[in-house]
């Protein structure tokens, strides 16, 4: 292919003889419909939001299509897994005034889940939060009988109550990650576009197909999802190409696009769907969520 041909691609510029308007990805922009109503809640379908890279969009990630399946009627609830608490301030609650969090009900069996799960200011989202006391989970889980499925265990209590789970991991693929894979059904990995994080991938990559045969059979990849895309510049553009070409259809259509309003939301303590609910960044958010239900990755 020639340097003229490459750079065609893309600018979305392709050579799809119908004349179909391509998408960031250089497929084919999809409509995706209005997810159904629920009749019922549950059982939750649990998605773990992995990436070892941190400042790849995985807290604004988890934050928006939450709120975005949310409005589609979906009753969700946040796993703040994260020991610098970034999902719970997320929502404004102060994580160092938090008495009963994650880390107590997985240490301690006597602590029920429903005590430390919090109601958002968001319809249908709830919030089981954490602080820097989850860190220390990462020792003392090591010398626990089936330390890789504490969380598993956890939420299975509350998983009839839910239709998704989202576990919003540290930059980590430590004992805390593996627990959040054991227990999810599905991983969505979000990444920048940059070419650092992608070199990150293989690693990860390698971590779940190990989790997928010794310990979570059940474990699928249920989509990679571009985030601070910035179609001005080739550096992004080519580095979504080559997501496109390692992972295929697994790249979501729906891609997040950079802008300064996602920080103001998140200074709002808010999702964008509430903050800005008009703007390109919540519409994203909420294609994402129906590309989702879509895909099979949530009822």
């Amino acid at each position: 292919m020639s340097t003229e041909q490459s750079a065609a691609t893309l600018d979305g510029i392709s050579a799809d003889i119908a004349g179909t308007e391509l998408g960031p990805t250089g497929r084919p922009l999809r409509e995706f419909p209005e997810p159904a109503p629920l009749s019922s809640h549950g059982p939750a379908r649990i998605i773990a939001m992995v990436n070892q890279k941190g400042g790849v969009g995985k807290t604004t990630s988890a934050i928006n299509l939450a709120a975005a399946l949310a409005e589609y009627g979906r009753k969700v609830l946040i796993v703040d897994f994260d020991p610098q608490g970034a999902a719970s301030a997320g929502f404004g609650i102060n994580p160092h005034e938090l008495e009963t969090t994650v880390y107590n009900v997985m240490m301690d069996r006597h602590v029920d889940v429903h005590s430390a799960i919090r109601h958002t200011e968001v319809e249908n989202v709830d919030l089981l939060p954490a602080n820097i006391d989850l860190s220390a989970a990462e020792v003392q889980l090591v010398t626990e009988v089936a330390r890789e499925q504490v969380l598993a265990g956890a939420l299975r209590r509350v998983e009839d109550e839910y239709d998704v789970i989202l576990i919003d991991c540290q930059p980590s693929l430590g004992l805390l990650t593996v627990n959040a894979l054991t227990a999810a059904h599905g991983v969505v990995i979000p990444l920048i576009c940059e070419f650092f994080a992608l070199r990150a991938v293989a690693l990860l990559v390698e971590t779940i197909e190990k989790v997928q045969d010794r310990l979570n059979p059940r474990l699928t990849v249920d989509g990679v999802l571009a985030t601070m895309y910035d179609a001005r510049t080739l550096h992004s553009r080519e580095v979504l190409a080559r997501l496109v070409e390692a992972f295929g259809d697994k790249v979501f259509d729906t891609v997040i696009k950079r802008t300064i309003k996602f920080a103001d939301a998140t200074v709002a303590a808010e999702p964008i769907t509430r903050y800005a609910s008009n703007h390109p960044g919540a519409e994203a958010y909420r294609r994402l969520a129906r590309e989702l239900v879509a895909r099979g990755g949530a009822p």
